[in-house]
């Protein structure tokens, strides 16, 4: 039995997995009413409620924490402060019950619970706030084909959320608005298979300050955003000849960038896949999943030994397990 701590930003979250089979998974998000993440106090919410998302987890699983082989820990990328907290929680429970911690890169975890979902060998659009990112298997390593040139989508989408006053996390609000909207014109950054969000995010604001309806503005950043993602998946999975994509990360929810990806996929005779709700948002029951594959593979580390890698990449980590 492998328990998954997730850390690494907004939520934290405690999963359990036992042969590959997810017994539970809980998680508690820090939110605000206006305004975006502040690190310190993202960090000490954690610190309140580890105790008890830690304790419900095993309660819901029906699980005594003496079966516990090992703690998969989130240690990398993500903020300095959420990650710190998450550390503390991790190496305590380590000690306790003397047992090791798997250290697991989120990105990475998003990856593997991806192909949980019945894909292979796929092409991943990974999605969420702050990474946005197109990877895929080759070489002994997920490489990155490509990338945003400064934000994440889903910062771009929790800035404009927070410029108008819709609080956090902003995607929800933002997609329920742009049901009603029409299109604007954006502009459209996309250079090979790197996308560009700044200008996006500048234009918007601007266009809102001239009384354009948050609607059509939320319509349009949908359309234009998600396009450009589409693009750039489209050309990674020519140049590797992959058949499959998977979609990940919190912004992956979204109804609107599933249906362009499933058109795409179905354009191209592909299949594509994404992972229930649940496992796409940060959640402990990935970290569980990906370490305890790791785990099989005799990944492991003393609790003194960890650290955590706030800036860590995807192709930094050398999958040993594939």
């Amino acid at each position: 039995m492998i328990v998954g701590v997730e850390c690494t930003a907004h939520t934290f979250g405690v999963g359990i997995v036992k042969n590959a089979k997810i017994l539970v998974n809980v998680r508690d998000m820090y939110r605000t009413e206006t305004g975006g993440i502040i690190p310190i106090e993202c960090a000490k919410h954690h610190t309140d409620v580890a105790n008890r998302v830690f304790e419900s987890a095993l309660a819901q699983a029906k699980q005594d924490k003496g079966d516990i082989k090992a703690i998969a820990l989130s240690n990398a990328p993500g903020l300095a402060p959420c990650l710190l907290a998450g550390l503390r929680f991790a190496k305590g429970i380590a000690k306790e019950l003397d047992i090791p911690i798997i250290p697991v890169n989120h990105c990475v975890a998003h990856l593997e619970i991806g192909r949980s979902a019945g894909a292979k060998d796929q092409v991943l659009l990974y999605t969420s706030g702050a990474n946005t990112q197109i990877i895929a298997f080759a070489s002994g390593k997920y490489r990155i084909f490509g990338e945003t040139l400064d934000i994440g989508i889903g910062n771009l989408l929790d800035k404009f959320a927070r410029h108008t006053g819709m609080g956090f996390p902003g995607g929800p609000r933002i997609e329920e608005y742009a049901k009603k909207g029409k299109y604007v014109e954006l502009p459209y950054a996309i250079k090979g298979m790197d996308v560009s969000f700044s200008g996006i995010q500048t234009r918007l604001q601007q266009l809102y300050a001239k009384g354009e309806s948050i609607e059509d503005l939320c319509f349009a950043l949908q359309e234009t955003a998600f396009a450009m993602l589409i693009e750039a998946a489209e050309r990674a999975m020519a140049h590797t000849g992959k058949k499959e994509l998977v979609l990940g990360g919190g912004v992956a929810c979204n109804a609107r960038l599933q249906e362009m990806c499933r058109m795409m996929c179905e354009d191209r005779k592909a299949s594509f896949s994404c992972p229930d709700k649940s496992l796409l948002v940060d959640n402990g029951a990935m970290i569980a999943y990906t370490g305890e594959i790791m785990f099989k593979a005799g990944i492991k580390k003393k609790a003194e030994d960890v650290d955590i890698l706030p800036r860590e990449r995807t192709d930094d980590v050398k999958v040993t397990w594939r």
